[in-house]
């Protein structure tokens, strides 16, 4: 399996008696990080939170030990190491786990942070037979905040050595070099069946080291170099962020030959703009780039990274303008995402927490959209929320059925067009005109069935600067073409739904799609493509 998250265990899980049932709640749960097991899928995430559905729509919360009473779990880790008079408390410092199925431990892994003041954290392992039974700890991964008075307590001098630990640690001391926080633990089982995991945050990036699958600890035969900005002899190899500059959340799946990173700029609260932004690669570790080659680690400081170009922004607050979107539902603060890949038909689907414009800033609740695979290989998020039906190929029935393709004429019609903008986001503040800032409300445009983008109405312009002789133009001002990729010249398609649209300039590739929309479910042409390293999202209103 190439993929981390498709994953069978021998431990049978057994849907619930008391299984989510048509009204259930949303999963509400921070930092959320997904995973099946025979047709049930699992979220967990910040301060123990779990819940799980059969149908990735409807949600419950479970308990299980960890949930009821972490201090028999991890008291003693979490007294060896985090805990100290400025966060006294281990309930509020268990952060951001994740979950992979060890095939040769034949057992679940649980990756988690039990989180201390200045960086003073430590991932550390939890194993179970079962996604919603009980765990059991194993031990520390990777440490974080050490000095040179404390080193002795974390296994650095293990992997440096006796010499080199207790030498030259200002690098570990410093914040725009190698000073991370041991959180946001994803681990990630490659092509050949190799155990990663990432980790780390703001400040000194994100970084990645092997696992030993017989312990699914830190396996401890490999040596990293000390290459600065690229490898660390206790981090491992860095493939993220750093430089002080916002960043975390990191998230790896691979699909179609290429690794995707998933991390999050920003900061988590509700005005902090936290937004995820897309990088992939040919290789786990990297290099990472985006669509215009910009790579994922820093080279330097850049001062609000999270409102640059750095990145494919997938998502926004949004405010549609056929939905009558109240504002308690405009999502605001999305970030630390997971991908499940779904193990019945391999569709791709996006994880994330979010808050809203419209609540209070404590608010927040686990979202999900499908992802999909465009024709130049980047993966660009559905318009609509997952409802319980996956994205449809438009298709044109004639009276025996449907046929091959979709014919351009019946795919144009008038869209709402909306814009991911990497340089804004809300922070509860309003423009002159009454509208929130950093809230992207769409912009009217029209697919043509000839091939153009355009846009208002019959303008008048001058043919020359000198004559004062203005002519109306024949219609619509003209801001592009789009065309459906795929075509042979018998008019044969393999996909109904792969195109590509130029607006003022720019070229787009993406996915046309059928989704039920998010005020009455009613079947709804869309369409979301990314280009010029900007991700667009479009949806027919007539």
């Amino acid at each position: 399996m190439e993929e981390q998250h498709i994953a069978t265990s021998a431990a049978t899980s057994t849907v619930p008696s008391d299984a989510p049932s048509s009204n259930a709640t949303p999963a509400l749960i921070h930092d959320p990080a997904i995973i099946e097991d025979h047709g049930t899928y699992y979220i967990v995430g910040t301060h123990r939170q779990f819940a799980r559905s059969i149908d990735l729509v409807h949600w419950e919360p479970f308990e299980n030990n960890l949930s009821r009473d972490p201090y028999a779990l991890l008291g003693d880790i979490w007294k060896d190491w985090p805990e100290q008079p400025e966060n006294p408390d281990l309930t509020s410092n268990t952060w951001a786990p994740d979950v992979i199925w060890n095939e040769t431990m034949r057992k679940w892994c649980m990756y988690l942070s039990v989180n201390g003041h200045e960086f003073r954290s430590v991932i550390v392992l939890l194993t179970a037979d079962r996604l919603d039974g009980d765990w059991t700890y194993v031990g520390p991964v990777v440490y974080s905040g050490f000095s040179p008075d404390t080193v002795d307590r974390t296994d650095v001098p293990r992997v440096l050595g006796e010499a080199a630990a207790h030498g030259d640690l200002s690098r570990y001391m410093s914040l725009k070099d190698t000073r991370i926080n041991a959180i946001d633990a994803a681990p990630i089982r490659c092509t050949h069946g190799e155990l990663w995991m990432s980790f780390g945050s703001w400040f000194g990036g994100i970084w990645m080291l092997k696992l030993d699958p017989a312990t699914g600890l830190r396996d401890y035969r490999v040596r990293y170099p000390l290459v600065h900005d690229a490898a660390d002899p206790y981090y491992g190899v860095k493939v993220a962020g750093g430089y002080w500059n916002s960043g975390e959340g990191s998230y790896f799946v691979r699909h179609d030959g290429w690794w995707y990173l998933f991390m999050s700029y920003g900061w988590l609260g509700r005005t902090g703009g936290y937004q995820v932004r897309l990088f992939r690669s040919r290789n786990l570790i990297g290099p990472y780039v985006d669509q215009n080659g910009n790579p994922a680690i820093s080279n330097g400081e850049i001062p609000d990274n999270h409102e640059k170009d750095t990145g494919i922004r997938l998502t926004s607050s949004v405010e549609w303008g056929f939905s009558c979107r109240d504002e308690r539902d405009i999502e605001a603060s999305q970030g630390h995402n997971s991908v499940l890949t779904r193990s019945s038909d391999g569709r791709l689907f996006l994880v994330y927490h979010t808050r809203f414009v419209g609540r209070g800033d404590g608010e927040y609740e686990s979202r999900i959209r499908e992802l999909l695979p465009t024709a130049d290989g980047w993966l660009t998020a559905a318009p609509f929320l997952y409802q319980g039906d996956a994205a449809v190929a438009p298709q044109v029935h004639a009276d025996c059925g449907p046929v091959l393709t979709s014919h351009p004429s019946a795919l144009a019609g008038r869209y709402e067009l909306v814009r991911h903008d990497p340089h804004t986001f809300f922070n509860g503040t309003r423009t002159d005109d009454g509208a929130y800032f950093g809230v992207n409300r769409p912009e009217s445009i029209t697919l043509e069935a000839d091939g153009r983008v355009t846009s208002g109405e019959a303008i008048d312009f001058f043919d020359t600067p000198d004559a004062n002789l203005p002519r109306s133009t024949d219609g619509p001002v003209t801001r592009g073409s789009w065309r459906l990729i795929g075509e042979t010249p018998a008019g044969v398609r393999c996909c109904a739904s792969d195109m590509a649209i130029t607006i003022d300039g720019v070229t787009y590739t993406g996915v046309f799609a059928v989704l039920p929309d998010e005020r009455d479910h009613t079947p709804t042409l869309t369409f979301s493509a990314i280009g010029g390293n900007q991700s667009i999202w479009g949806a027919r209103t007539a």
